[in-house]
């Protein structure tokens, strides 16, 4: 059993986030506590010049509504973090920030570009410095 659980889920893919949100309340020891994560990535700024300023909290507002959607759907208590940058940089520094002891990830199945895990699940397990559940979905 874990007592700090940080779930990051996309917002494009809140089925798989469910999925993996499910998961880790029945890997949650009594008195612990989850953590959705989302990340929203960073624009480049040649491409943020012609970007409303307003985009990425536009994002970060879209996120934290529908993460509490999603806690108020499945019934099960969890606490919201958004998060900026590099996807797999700002999980890991979630897990350390919150001393973490598990990471649970949900991975789509892998093309040939990345053919184990997904990108950014892949960098979350050679770095991370808790456990990590990846948990492969279609």
């Amino acid at each position: 059993m874990y007592k700090r659980i940080i779930v990051p889920i996309e917002i494009g893919g809140l089925d798989r986030g469910e999925k993996a949100l499910r998961k880790a309340s029945t890997l949650l020891e009594k008195g612990g506590e989850i953590i959705l994560l989302n990340v929203v990535e960073d624009v480049p700024t040649y491409v943020a010049i012609d970007l409303p300023p307003e985009l990425r909290q536009n994002a970060m507002d879209d996120a934290e509504q529908k993460l509490g959607m999603l806690i108020r759907t499945s019934g099960i208590p969890a606490m919201i973090e958004i998060g900026h940058g590099r996807p797999a940089h700002s999980i890991l520094a979630a897990a350390e920030a919150h001393d973490a002891d598990l990471i649970i990830v949900a991975s789509h199945i892998p093309d040939f570009s990345n053919y184990f895990i997904g990108a950014t699940a892949d960098r979350v397990v050679r770095h991370a410095k808790c456990s990590v559940l990846v948990d492969r979905q279609r």
